[in-house]
């Protein structure tokens, strides 16, 4: 069974467990998946041996803590040491995938843009791309994403196996940042002065490209090719 599937059958068996082995579980489990750099598949085999065990346990009037222990962080890290790398080969395509998706999403907000904000204006908007600008903007988005999921990782990785863990506490930090991250970015957009080299770049070819690279990703990860 592929990983996809052993996701989905995951999420069904949860629903019969007790709240209390599923809080202990779900935090075992986002523990083991917030490790990027392990096979997803041989995670996702693993967890769902440990569910089918505690499902198992459960019914004979077992908690998890009976099962697997006082300690699950311990525990996942025990399982985290056995399980094996994920293939570059195969971590490369989904950052790949991740990048090319955002682009995609930047194109045709542009191209949405331009002839909106063009009724605003006296002076038509102007259609060309400046290439340094838009590589130091670009630069910048990617950068906050990264730090953005290094930083939502870490609060949910600090959230698990706590029982005085916030989850509004959390939310409002993650806003706070996502707030921050996106006035950064729109500062520069409007301050970057327009400089080096530039080429015509339409609103409705902007629009196009990035549906079109849409729809590929779209295409690609319906049927599990090139990007994940």
């Amino acid at each position: 069974m592929k990983a996809k599937h052993l996701i989905e059958e995951n999420n069904r068996k949860r629903e019969q467990l007790t709240p209390e082995n599923e809080k202990y579980y779900s935090d075992m489990m986002i523990y083991i998946r917030l490790q990027l750099t392990l096979s997803e598949q041989q995670s996702e085999e693993v967890l769902m041996e440990m569910l089918d065990h505690l499902l198992d346990g459960q019914n004979e009037g077992k908690s998890a803590h009976e099962i697997f222990g006082d300690d699950p962080k311990g525990y996942a890290d025990e399982i985290i040491e056995n399980l094996p790398k994920e293939k570059k080969r195969e971590v490369v395509p989904f950052m790949m995938g991740i990048v090319l998706n955002l682009v995609s999403w930047m194109l045709m907000i542009r191209g949405v843009m331009i002839p909106v904000v063009s009724q605003f204006k006296k002076e038509p908007v102007g259609s060309s791309v400046y290439v340094f600008p838009t590589l130091l903007t670009f630069t910048l988005i990617l950068g906050s994403i990264a730090f953005g999921v290094w930083f939502i990782f870490r609060t949910i990785r600090r959230s698990l196996f706590s029982e005085k863990a916030s989850e509004k506490k959390d939310m409002v930090k993650v806003g706070t940042f996502g707030a921050l991250s996106m006035g950064l970015i729109i500062a520069a957009t409007k301050f970057l002065p327009e400089f080096g080299p530039a080429f015509p770049f339409s609103w409705w070819a902007s629009l196009l490209t990035g549906g079109a690279l849409w729809v590929i990703l779209f295409m690609a990860k319906k049927f599990e090719i090139g990007f994940r």
